[in-house]
Order: C-alpha cells, then structure tokens, then sequence
C-alpha cells in the first residue's frame, strides 16, 4: 500500500511539472512578445520565439484550459500581422523575409481571441479577448483586401472577410466597439464578404449575403447581377433569376454590366426579338465595343435561318441585310475582329448551302427550262461561294487552328475542285482534332 501511495504521488508531481511547463511557456512567450515590442528592429527573433512558446503552451492539457494561454496567443500573431502590414506599406521585402512565416495570422488571432472569450471566467479576460478581437479586424479587413485585389486569392480574402463579421457579432452581443461602427459599415462587410463569395465560387454563402443587401436596398447594382447569377445556375429558376435583373435594370438603368447580364439572359434563353433593343441600347453606350456589332449580327443571323425555315424570303432578306450590316460595321471598327469576320463568311456559305438544297430539285429535270434553271441557280451558288472564300481565307490568316473555318474552306474548294488545297485543309482539321495547335496560317493576313 505504501508502494502505491508513493507512485500515485510521483503521477501527481509529474502532472504538476507539465502544468507548471505550460503556463511557464505562456509567460516567456508573454516577455518575447514584450522584449519584441521594447525594440522591434533588433529583436526580430523575439516573435519566432514567442511562437514557438505559445504554441507549447497551447499544447499543454491544463494551460490549453485558461484563457490568458489565447490571449497571448492571440496578441502574438495580432503583432505579426500588424508587422506584415507595416513591411507590405512600405514595400520592405526584407523585413518581410525576416519575419516568421506564417499563414493567416489575422486569422489565427481571431481565433485564438474567440477561444480566449470562451474560456474566460474573469472580467478583464472578457475585456482583452473582445478588444484584441477589435484590434484582429483591422488586420483582417486589410489582408482580405490585399488577397481580393492584388494576388486574386478570393477563398482566401473570404475567409477574412466573414472573419470580421463573425468578430462584429461578439462585439456588438458584449457592447463592444467593433470596426464595423455603422450601418453602412457593416453593409459594406456584408457587400465586399458577397464579392469574395462568388468569386471564390461559393455561391449558397455568397447569396446569403447579398439576400440581406437586397431586403436592406444596398445601392449597388453588383447585388443584382450577383443573385441573378446564383439563382440562374439552376436551369429551372431562369424565371424567378430574371426578376433580379429586371429590378436591377429598372434601379440602374445606365449600368452597362446589368445590360450585358440582360444580354446574355435573352441570348440563353432565345429570346431574339427582344434581344435586338436591348443590343441597341448597348451599342448607344458603347459604340465602340464591336462584340455588341458582332453580337446583333449573330441574332440577324438566327432569324434569318428562321426565316429561311419558314419560306418567308422577304423577312429572310430583311435579315440577312441587317446581319451583314452589324458585322460589316464591327470588321469596320476593328478591321481583324475575327469572329466578325468569319460570321460574314459563314453568312454567305449559309446561304449558299440553302440553294444547295433547291439546286436538287432541278437534277432530274432535263428539259430544256429545267436545264436552264439549274445551270443558273448553280452559277448563283458558286457566286455566294466566292463571296464567302475571302472571309474565310482572312479568318484563317489571323486564327490557323480553328476547326469551322478549315472545314469551310476544305469543302468550298472541294466544291471548286481544287482537290489539292482541299486536301491541305483535310490535313489541318486532322491535326487540329488531334489536338494540335496550328501556328502556321496557310494565307497570309
């Protein structure tokens, strides 16, 4: 018995050493930290230090319990984001190179600084958790910006952004100050936390954000595009998606990104006739943006095909004139705009493959009217064909790998009989489909 005794008293001592090792390291992590900021310039390696002791400390079973054990913690990696700051303002990589390396030490602090709330028992621990939590949204707020902005890491400038909102709640529940002091404030937070949302492709996060900007009228016509966007990945709700952008165009009627939604909405939906004013719209905004040129063109385009199915040949000209029209004026403003330029060819080919099909119900006629038709008709087909062969050659001079060019050409100069330069068109499209990419243009710009 006294043999136990004597153990269970050394297990106990034991766990008083660890005990006292753990709240031992906070301390000295604490006087790192000071001996750092006594002198910031000398003492660099003080918050490598401090690092490597607080996170012992943290290990540690029973100061891993105490709140003064986060508090610290978190007032260490708030400095190392405080020096990040400072290094990055004035563009000085080697004090960046000589501080410790670190990933996401606002946000490790605004964690620490929430456990650190969790765990207090005392007053003043609550009133350093929620004024370090104060002192972490500052650093938050400008590294979300700097992975917004400058690096384009947007999970990265959510998280610190949602960071701040998480912290600004525990705030206002204590009676805080938060950074977030108004309501256009915090609005703001939830707006910019939105943007990092959709662009790091979390869309059910980013929608709750902007859902409470929509019910709240934030004046950002972004909000409206945003919901439109989320809403209208799920085919089925393109109605209930369209309510966004029309609310959004009626409140920002002059926000060219809103009209360019609106667009693409009618584009994807083949809502032609619509699309036309709305086009026209953007052209009077935008008048030297050839894609809109190009873009009505294609619509010319579609109901002129509609047209054409229908044997209607006076709306099928009316069409095919104002397709031409839309795509003449963007090869006009920007004399290379390659998808203008192969419309135009496709225009002409188009057409020609249609008389193509009424030149077949002249083949068995033999009489001598008969004949007479179809020598005409096939002169006429073989006209729209050298109409298109130009646009064609031009569009293969400025992009040599695109397959729906070297498939026009191939089977206009079969049609020519020009069986070699058909063949060399055969040869491409089979190195295109390989996968191959074609540097070399056959012509010449």
């Amino acid at each position: 018995m006294k043999k136990l005794i004597l153990a269970l008293a050394a297990v106990f001592m034991v766990f008083a050493v660890q005990a006292q090792d753990g709240k031992k390291a906070v301390r000295k992590a604490s006087s790192a930290l000071g001996a750092f900021n006594l002198d910031p310039t000398t003492n660099k390696s003080k918050l490598t230090e401090a690092i490597d002791l607080i996170e012992e400390g943290v290990a540690d079973a029973e100061s891993s319990k105490e709140s003064k054990t986060f508090l610290t913690k978190g007032e260490i990696y708030n400095e190392i984001s405080n020096q990040y700051l400072i290094a990055n303002q004035l563009g000085d990589t080697a004090a960046i190179k000589s501080l410790p390396k670190v990933d996401d030490p606002a946000i490790i602090a605004a964690e620490a600084f929430l456990k650190a709330y969790e765990l207090s028992e005392k007053k003043w621990e609550k009133r350093d958790a929620t004024k370090g939590m104060a002192q972490a949204q500052g650093h938050l707020s400008n590294s979300g910006v700097v992975a917004f902005q400058d690096e384009q890491n947007y999970e990265k400038a959510y998280q610190d952004f949602n960071m701040v909102l998480d912290l600004h709640k525990v705030l206002e529940d204590e009676g805080e100050d938060s950074s977030l002091k108004s309501e256009d404030d915090y609005l703001n937070q939830l707006y910019i936390t939105g943007l990092a949302a959709i662009n790091a492709n979390k869309m059910e996060e980013a929608k709750a954000f902007f859902d409470q900007l929509y019910e709240k009228k934030y004046d950002k016509a972004v909000i409206y595009e945003s919901l439109y966007k989320i809403v209208s990945s799920d085919e089925s709700k393109m109605e209930e998606a369209y309510t966004y952008l029309e609310e959004g165009r009626k409140l920002f009627p002059d926000d060219v990104s809103l009209l360019f939604a609106e667009i693409n909405h009618f584009l994807r939906i083949g809502k032609l006739d619509v699309l036309i004013t709305k086009l026209q719209t953007a052209i009077e905004k935008e008048p030297d943006n050839v894609s809109l040129y190009s873009t009505l063109g294609n619509v010319y385009d579609n109901l002129y095909q509609k047209a054409l199915k229908a044997n209607d040949e006076a709306a099928a000209t009316e069409n095919f004139d104002s397709a031409m029209k839309y795509y003449q004026q963007a090869v006009e403003k920007e004399p290379d705009y390659v998808d203008a330029i192969y419309s135009i060819g496709a225009l002409y080919y188009n057409k020609a493959a249609v008389m193509t099909q009424d030149l077949n119900k002249y083949a068995d006629d033999y009489s001598k009217e008969g004949l007479k038709k179809y020598e005409t008709l096939k002169k006429q087909i073989f006209t729209e064909f050298d109409n298109a062969l130009p646009f064609f050659q031009k569009a293969e001079s400025i992009n040599p790998s695109d397959l729906n060019t070297l498939i026009a050409l191939k089977e206009i100069y079969a049609r020519k009989d020009n069986l070699e330069k058909s063949n060399a068109f055969k040869e491409r499209i089979d190195r295109v489909q390989a996968g191959e990419k074609i540097e070399d243009a056959y012509f010449d710009k």
